[in-house]
């Protein structure tokens, strides 16, 4: 067995597991500056390191497969939610809403700061009937979450078609009808959200700044994420410049939320 290190940016995390996992991973283990992938030694040396790039080191013989999974345990966010991998049949405990992820993104979702911070608020914000658009779905669990509170439509995009293909499955999996398509926001019409997502990274929240009073109904609410603590000055000025008002900012080790109003 063998292991690749590979430099990951915590907004692109999510997707790399995925896509180590049709490589046919062995095992991912995190750390704060990346991932250490590990594979069998039939495995494809060359093709791996021009996919993913990194420095292969030969790995000793464990069970990464159990010990990934050991690693990764149900989790409860907020007030409402039960987060637990596929692989577990764990017990809703009583008032939770369970969402189940897929092991393909190795649970990372729902572990990541920023996507707390958005189920939390979400818990808060979303009220039965309302329409929610979530831009840049990824995995689609801050979608799911939205309709599992009762919102009436849920509306979900992303120009990564590996996402959309790994969305899709989740919400398929989960029996739940969400408008999913590849795309980007321009796509979506004005004025529709109650609520508009974007858990994204800095440069991409500031850059589709006036995007989100566009698709956000008057008394809508904007919720963004994925920006840290060094970040919030220079996106927040991008979304003032287009008309937004922020209303909150939360916190959580050092990423940040901004709840914002068109």
């Amino acid at each position: 067995m063998f292991s690749i290190f590979i430099d990951c940016p915590p907004d692109r995390t999510d997707l790399l597991i995925a896509d180590l996992w049709e490589a046919g991973v062995a095992g991912i283990v995190e750390s704060p500056n990346g991932l250490r992938a590990f594979f069998e030694d039939d495995a494809d040396r060359a093709h791996l390191l021009s996919t993913f790039g990194g420095q292969i080191e030969q790995a000793e013989e464990r069970d990464w497969v159990a010990e990934s999974h050991d690693a990764l345990q149900p989790m409860l966010v907020g007030h409402r939610f039960f987060l637990v991998p596929e692989w577990r049949d764990d017990p809703t405990p009583d008032d939770r809403i369970r969402i189940t992820v897929n092991s393909g993104l190795a649970f990372g979702t729902g572990v990541h700061e920023s996507t707390r911070l958005c189920l939390q608020a979400l818990e808060e914000l979303v009220q039965p009937g309302m329409t929610v658009v979530d831009v840049g779905t990824g995995s689609g669990i801050l979608a799911e979450a939205s309709i599992k509170l009762g919102a009436g439509r849920v509306i979900a995009c992303d120009i990564d078609p590996l996402s959309i293909e790994v969305a899709g499955r989740n919400f398929k999996a989960a029996g739940l009808e969400i408008e999913l398509f590849e795309g980007s926001v321009q796509q979506i019409d004005p004025d529709i959200a109650d609520i508009a997502i974007g858990n994204l990274s800095p440069e991409w929240l500031a850059l589709l700044a006036p995007e989100w009073p566009r698709i956000t109904k008057p008394g809508g609410t904007i919720l963004l994420s994925g920006l840290e603590s060094q970040d919030v000055a220079r996106v927040r000025q991008r979304l003032e410049a287009a008309g937004l008002t922020i209303h909150e900012i939360r916190e959580e080790n050092q990423w940040r939320a901004i709840i914002a109003l068109p």
